[in-house]
């Protein structure tokens, strides 16, 4: 019976989170290992989740009632329930939990190197990509050869509306949580192409390499603790720290010469490292983190391949 009330609880968690729109850095590997053709567009929008342990189980200890009601207080002690929630809050920064959605533009600048921008939800977030294996043609005009190789490399920067959207976010005032993001994606592709030049798509697999750099810091207000006979301010926290999360993906594209839907999944294990909170805490993270996501993408350009 405990078992259950808990999958209550945990569920009920997941879905105030999935409520709002996540603002995540994209690390869902939907690319294959073809570049897009020099003088050739990409666009596309897509739809996934961000499905991450570690912040998932630290949410699970919060309930919304103890969030009301410590957000009416004129003054508050520090107590398990605080702590709890300075927990919750920097797991979720560390791995935002949600749905996420994102559109993108792509562009072929040479042979076998394209550029891409993608906007999602609030992140900015910029990438290259160089083919390393395969033919560089266009259905047209195809090469020879249906495997293809590519590395990437991708930039994205968030910063404090990483928890604007959380149900924790009345706590602000009191907490006054802030946490800014930067992302490095490494992404090693390789596909098979389905028809020539993938004119009906790709099958694509590989593995990726992401790090995140985070400063995080909570500065409170009216937030004590007892210390001895006295009852004092419960001092802030600033602290720099990074982290190496590590992957595998699958992903495909099938369609025909224009238009194409992308499913993916991309999987991630990281060690986020140990972490300096209120009140002297400090506590260590760790979790996997799945990423499913579906898309539309529509090619258009004349393209300037060649074999």
């Amino acid at each position: 019976m405990h078992s259950y009330f808990t999958f209550l609880r945990s569920s009920f968690v997941l879905a105030l989170i999935c409520l709002a729109a996540s603002c995540t850095a994209p690390r869902a590997v939907i690319n294959s290992g073809k570049v897009t053709a020099p003088g050739q567009f990409k666009a596309g929008v897509n739809f996934g989740g961000n499905i991450a342990t570690e912040p998932i189980g630290q949410l699970d200890d919060i309930t919304k009632a103890a969030v009301d009601a410590i957000s009416k207080k004129d003054s508050v002690y520090f107590d398990d329930e605080i702590d709890a929630a300075t927990r919750g809050l920097l797991a979720y920064a560390l791995d935002p939990v949600g749905p996420t959605f994102d559109f993108y533009l792509r562009y072929g600048l040479m042979e076998r190197v394209d550029v891409g921008y993608k906007y999602a939800s609030g992140v900015h977030v910029f990438d290259t990509q160089l083919q390393f294996l395969g033919p560089t043609g266009t259905p047209e005009n195809p090469g020879l050869g249906d495997w293809y190789g590519s590395v990437g490399i991708q930039y994205a920067g968030q910063s404090s509306g990483i928890v604007d959207k959380l149900f924790l976010d009345k706590l602000q005032p009191l907490l006054q949580f802030t946490a800014k993001r930067r992302d490095v994606t490494v992404p090693i592709i390789f596909s098979k192409s389905l028809g020539p030049e993938e004119e009906k798509g790709s099958i694509a697999f590989g593995a990726v390499y992401n790090h995140t750099f985070i400063k995080y810091g909570f500065e409170p207000g009216r937030l004590y603790k007892e210390y001895g006979s006295e009852i004092v301010e419960v001092e802030g926290v600033t602290a720099k720290k990074s982290f190496p999360s590590y992957g595998l993906f699958v992903n495909a594209k099938l369609g025909f010469k224009y238009i194409y839907i992308l499913p993916a999944i991309t999987m991630y294990y990281q060690n986020y490292g140990k972490y300096e909170l209120l009140n002297n805490k400090a506590y260590s993270f760790s979790g996997m983190t799945f990423i499913p996501s579906i898309g539309l993408q529509a090619n258009f350009g004349g393209g300037r391949g060649r074999r």
